[in-house]
């Protein structure tokens, strides 16, 4: 298995994600990635039901993330999706190879300023978006497959 595709979306999936990312990569799993979500049963729930029967789900923590995709060997492909930078950073610091990643959806919130259509971002997310970039991953950001790419890197210049 390998993985096709690296999103971060708060949302994690919703119509964005089933009825664009998933059928234009032709995504066999969607693989979420964040501490808080794995203990969270009732939003495992209701994230398979917004599914899609054939697309497998898979919701791990990061140190269960690290394992499984060191441990890949498939060669189905998967959409991993973090609800945040710091988790896709945290994946890259342990030894996960990634070449770009989309910033697709961080929404407004007390102390966030806007860079992007429905991106926005806090000093936290600031540094670890750079600290990504940093390590040769390419950033870009657009909600839906047929957006016009932006340049994260180069709106965090600004």
């Amino acid at each position: 298995m390998s993985v096709l595709f690296a999103r971060i979306d708060d949302r994690l999936i919703h119509g964005q994600t089933v009825e664009g990312w998933i059928p234009f990569l032709n995504a066999k799993e969607v693989l979420i990635v964040s501490d808080v979500t794995a203990k969270d049963e009732n939003r495992i729930d209701l994230m398979k039901l917004s599914l899609p029967e054939h697309i497998k789900l898979k919701v791990k923590n990061m140190q269960q993330a690290v394992k499984y995709l060191k441990g890949l060997k498939s060669s189905e492909t998967i959409l991993l999706i973090t609800p945040s930078p710091c988790e896709i950073l945290s994946l890259i610091s342990n030894g996960i190879k990634l070449g770009s990643v989309n910033v697709g959806g961080m929404h407004y919130s007390i102390g966030k300023v806007q860079i992007g259509r429905a991106i926005f971002i806090d000093d936290t997310d600031m540094e670890c978006l750079r600290k990504i970039a940093s390590k040769g991953v390419k950033l870009e950001g657009r909600g839906v497959p047929t957006d016009k790419q932006v340049d994260i890197l180069a709106r965090l210049s600004q």
